[in-house]
């Protein structure tokens, strides 16, 4: 058990880490500042039933540096989880300054008001673009992460730069997750499988980029918090960490596997590959099997049918 600083709580993974720690009988703050990426109403909603049980909630912006400092001066907390970013690659080719200011600033600014308040472990979360368009799979740690093909990827990056420059210099127990296209129960409404569903179940056609070769490593949401969770009880030196279920799945496989879960057929608008997307991600756990114990324990075919479950008993 411990004291734990969770920020950007209120979104998919956010709001499922904070419900798990109170599971494990931590106290919780969390800090977000329900942004208009996609409607805050969803993010209260998520973040409800964790405030119910208890959960502090701080409502502010990781980029507000006196707000930070407060949040984290004022509590004796034992570990931060970072998870507010601005996400999606897409978008971020149009703003790419926004991006650079939330991803790599702000957690700079999370980093620095963590080492003044003598917090011991901190966990980033990051993303499987920062491998950029390798075609060399799966993705290991040891790759050197110089090409990034967004500007999310790169402020992802330099967001994991910060972090290990200041594990460095301050002894703190730094672990690095790259998380690998997480799904499950509250995915935020315009990522694939969400979005996908949504379409299939209103017969709309859905956008189908490219050939459907492209292909994708799906991460069940409560396999990717337990990895989390074990990053946050961690000790020791700087550590980056893939959190994948360690398989791929091409983009005509996943339609395939949803209108299964759905009873229902896709209608396809067959589009050209987008910029900013990269052709092919997949995980190699073996360093968080390692040390975090990570065990991906749900095929993608099993974790769709509880997304869609949740998905129709009004998920949105």
């Amino acid at each position: 058990m411990g004291t734990i600083l969770v920020t950007g709580a209120a979104g998919f993974l956010g709001s499922h880490l904070v419900e798990r720690l109170l599971d494990e009988g931590d106290a919780v703050t969390g800090l977000d500042s329900f942004d208009d990426y996609y409607d805050p109403a969803v993010k209260r909603r998520n973040l409800a039933p964790a405030l119910a049980r208890g959960c502090a909630l701080v409502e502010g912006d990781v980029r507000d540096e006196a707000l930070v400092a407060r949040v984290l001066e004022g509590n004796d907390f034992d570990a931060v989880a970072h998870l507010a970013a601005r996400p999606g690659t897409r978008p971020s080719l149009a703003k790419a300054a926004l991006y650079d200011d939330v991803n790599a600033r702000g957690t700079l600014v999370v980093l620095d008001a963590a080492r003044a308040a003598g917090v011991r472990r901190f966990v980033l979360a990051s993303s499987s673009s920062v491998y950029g368009a390798s075609k060399e799979t799966p993705f290991r740690e040891d790759a050197p992460c110089l090409a990034p093909v967004s500007p999310y990827a790169a402020s992802k990056r330099a967001a994991e730069l910060y972090a290990e420059v200041w594990a460095r210099l301050h002894g703190m127990a730094v672990t690095v997750l790259r998380y690998f296209t997480a799904y499950g129960p509250r995915q935020r409404p315009e990522m694939a499988i969400h979005k996908f569903a949504r379409l299939i179940e209103t017969g709309e056609p859905l956008p189908f980029f490219g050939d459907g070769t492209s292909a994708r490593d799906y991460t069940y949401v409560d396999d990717i918090v337990a990895g989390t969770v074990a990053a946050l009880r961690r000790s020791g030196d700087f550590r980056t960490c893939n959190l994948g279920e360690g398989a791929m799945t091409t983009l005509a496989e996943l339609v395939a596997l949803l209108e299964k879960a759905l009873g229902k057929r896709a209608k396809l608008n067959r589009l050209p590959d987008q910029p900013g997307d990269v052709s092919v991600t997949c995980a190699d756990v073996t360093r968080a099997k390692e040390d975090l114990g990570y065990r991906p324990s749900t095929p993608l075919a099993e974790g769709l049918e509880r997304f869609v479950e949740w998905f129709r008993k009004g998920g949105a």
